[in-house]
């Protein structure tokens, strides 16, 4: 047996337990198992399952005098007060190299058909982010496969962005374009509730046979409990922060927040949290802050993680929780317009109401140059469209307008592009349209 195959198999070894402790069900109601198990037992986070609803496992998520409040993963059917539950202890992980290419649930078990061993060490599901006083600085500028994010939305090493979106205006596309372009050495995707026929299709046709050697997929599906869905975020993070700690340098794709926050809601709304604005408990802000804040460069001798956390965004309403939370902690948002995407220009990128923070100090005062150029041409036409569309403008009243109206489908069209040549050739053919702005 090869030395990675005895560690794979001593890891496996080192999780089966050597007792069991079992517990009561002492009452059902609302939703909730109470679950007695003596003293001490059991804990907030620990997994349990109950061996007379079809193995169904549970989380506990409150704690009182006469016991623990189960919230199931499933199905309860059958249950009665007296059955027995098994305790499993805290949630861990334990990702490794053998996880490079597969498609694992929340929990850590192949969803592909085939067999999967755990690394050497458990890795903590919600561990503190990187000391921030020992955390490196963002790093060098990524080439993505896309002109507009290797110019005007640079995106850098260890750079965290949220991507907002509305439903069909091309999010999954764009994500599969990072995915396959983006530099980086080990790519994680959470798919948190996702439709379920999508999922192989995502795989195969989204991200390619090519890029998905290097991706480790964590899914849990729409069907699946809120215990699942807002662990997929947790586990998929923790997997990216045992790779960054092997120095790697780690692409997140989190798809998406908003289903993390809406999983996170049910759990805290059954175990009691008061509601407020819009539904959302008290502790959604710090439980998203920080997911966010577990990514993100490591210390010294680590790698980084570079994250992408898409947000639903209903009615384009980006003052919602979600949205205005995590533009408040991320390092850049890209807004997808659906007006954009219906006249067929993918991805439906909104410049003017994006911004990376990585700027200035990601381009060079040349290629700052350019983007404060093409910001304020677009700028000037956005201002004027519906007057230039209905034929009120009237070519010459304004240089800036005029220049913008001679220039505006180039740069629409390089907002689509592809970027095969790098960062330095889609500069150059930036530089190109911009040329033609001038004034003849």
């Amino acid at each position: 047996m090869s030395l990675a195959g005895l560690e794979s198999l001593c890891a496996e070894i080192a999780t089966c337990a050597p007792m069991r402790i079992i517990g009561r069900i002492t009452a059902i109601e609302q939703g909730i198992i109470r679950v007695f198990a003596g003293e001490g037992q059991l804990a907030i986070g620990d997994r349990v399952r109950l061996l007379s609803a079809g193995g169904t496992g549970g989380e506990v998520i409150g704690l009182n005098a006469q016991g623990a409040a189960v919230l199931a993963e499933g199905p309860i059917g059958g249950a009665r007060i007296g059955d027995a539950v098994e305790c499993q202890g805290p949630s861990a992980l334990r990702p490794g190299a053998d996880w490079l290419g597969r498609i694992i649930d929340p929990l850590g078990r192949p969803l592909d058909g085939r067999r999967i061993y755990p690394g050497p060490l458990p890795q903590d599901l919600c561990p503190p982010p990187p000391d921030p006083v020992r955390r490196r600085r963002l790093g060098a500028r990524l080439a993505t496969g896309s002109a507009a994010f290797d110019t005007v939305l640079p995106i850098v090493r260890g750079q965290r962005i949220g991507l907002f979106a509305g439903s069909g205006v091309g999010k999954s596309s764009l994500l599969g374009m990072l995915a396959r372009g983006l530099e980086a050495d080990v790519v994680i995707l959470a798919l948190v509730g996702e439709r379920g026929r999508e999922l192989r299709e995502f795989a195969e046709e989204v991200i390619g046979a090519k890029a998905m050697a290097r991706t480790v997929i964590v899914a849990a599906t729409s069907d699946q409990s809120p215990l699942m869905r807002r662990r997929c975020a947790w586990s998929a993070m923790a997997v990216a922060e045992y790779f960054r700690e092997q120095g790697q340098h780690v692409l997140l794709l989190a798809d998406s927040v908003t289903r993390f926050a809406d999983a996170h809601r049910e759990v805290a709304l059954a175990a009691g949290e008061a509601p407020s604005f819009r539904g959302y408990p008290p502790s959604l802000a710090q439980t998203v802050m920080a997911l966010a804040e577990r990514a993100g460069p490591g210390t010294e001798g680590q790698g980084d993680i570079t994250a992408v956390f898409t947000v639903l965004v209903a009615g384009s309403d980006m003052e919602e929780p979600v949205s205005d939370l995590l533009r408040g902690v991320l390092d850049g948002h890209v807004v997808l317009d659906r007006a954009i995407a219906e006249r067929g220009r993918f991805p439906a990128i909104d410049l003017l109401r994006s911004v990376s923070r990585s700027l200035p100090r990601a381009a060079t005062a040349e290629e700052n140059t350019q983007i404060r150029c093409v910001r304020r041409l677009l700028g000037a036409y956005a201002r004027t469209e519906l007057m230039i569309q209905s034929g009120l403008y009237l070519p010459g009243s304004d240089a800036e307008v005029d220049a913008a109206v001679r220039v505006w489908p180039a740069l629409d069209a390089f907002l689509a592009e592809p970027a095969p040549g790098g960062v330095e050739a889609s500069f150059d053919r930036l530089s190109g349209i911009l040329a033609s702005a001038e004034t003849t």
